[in-house]
């Protein structure tokens, strides 16, 4: 049954925090970061709102996740999307079977009342007038204002928050007096080589060492070519590769057979060639970047022996 309380008068159910699950891998700076916006040194001082962004895929929820268990505290998270609408974000009212309306906390306000964390999920998904009601609670006045339940909520002191922001092209544009309280930005990197495998190694402990080592290398190369290409995508092409190859046991497919169809059914024909790829892409955001040829995985651009190197076209075949 759900937790009530009664604030001014009016009783809220309040949500049920998050199961928090799973590890935090690799990138250890990051994790003190946040951690560190949730520090308060002074009892005037007051905690931060980081806005943790990167390509999607790439852990940012995680570690959000990570950071409130270290904290050892509740977590609550809300999905921001394009129609999310005030009370939404605060409280929704609800037809009771008594017939009555019953005020449902939202995981935000649930989290500010418990005095846990709360992570606001895409938020660049949200429009402006979702945003406007969250504006007293991201400064120093730490309260938000549900016009349905007439009833004005205080964080709790030990209430804090942190918003993921994807980076891609189906969002909206935060208003600068929103992004001006979500400091600071916290930029997520893809994971190198060695954190990439353990943390495919970690989620899929079943898959073979053949596989994990032809995701990664996949990934580590999309990764170099500026690709969006996440953990979360070698993840479900191991997913669905294994489930192929362990589908027909008389006639099981070949491991690399495997992986390819999972490949172009998990992320696209396109994704066969990423050199292309990368060069598609650049060319329709408007870049100018040079397309990548095959010695550039082994030689840097000012590399002597670069086969490409035009000062090489001194040397005629007789040298």
């Amino acid at each position: 049954m759900a937790e009530t309380v009664n604030v001014q008068d009016v009783n809220l159910y309040l949500s049920q925090p998050h199961e928090v699950k799973g590890a935090w891998i690799g990138q250890g700076e990051i994790l003190k970061q946040v951690l560190a916006c949730w520090i308060v040194v002074d009892d005037d001082d007051l905690p931060l709102t980081p806005r943790l962004i990167g390509p999607p895929g790439i852990g940012k929820t995680a570690l959000g996740m990570a950071a409130a268990q270290v904290r050892e505290q509740d977590l609550y998270i809300y999905q921001c999307t394009a129609d999310t609408r005030p009370e939404d974000l605060l409280i929704t009212p609800v037809l009771a079977e008594s017939g009555k309306i019953a005020y449902h906390a939202s995981p935000l306000v649930s989290a500010m009342i418990k005095g846990g964390v709360c992570i606001l999920d895409e938020g660049n998904r949200m429009n402006e007038k979702s945003w406007a009601s969250l504006a007293p609670l991201l400064d120093y006045r730490r309260y938000v204002e549900s016009i349905v339940a007439g009833i004005t909520i205080a964080a709790h002191p030990d209430f804090r928050c942190a918003v993921t922001m994807n980076q891609d092209e189906s969002t909206f544009e935060i208003p600068d007096y929103i992004l001006s309280r979500l400091q600071p930005t916290l930029t997520l990197k893809f994971p190198n080589r060695e954190d990439e495998l353990a943390i495919l190694q970690y989620h899929l402990p079943f898959c073979a060492e053949q596989m994990l080592n032809m995701t990664v290398e996949f990934l580590q190369q999309s990764h170099e070519l500026k690709l969006d290409f996440s953990s979360r995508d070698g993840i479900n092409l191991l997913r669905y590769a294994m489930k192929r190859i362990s589908q027909d046991s008389d006639h099981p497919l070949a491991a690399d057979e495997a992986w390819r169809e999972a490949l172009v059914k998990c992320l696209g024909e396109e994704a066969l060639d990423l050199n292309t790829l990368s060069q598609q892409r650049a060319r329709s955001l408007g870049g100018q970047t040079m397309p990548l040829g095959f010695g550039d995985f082994f030689f840097s651009s000012d590399d002597p022996l670069h086969p490409d190197r035009d000062d090489l076209d001194e040397f005629d075949s007789d040298d």
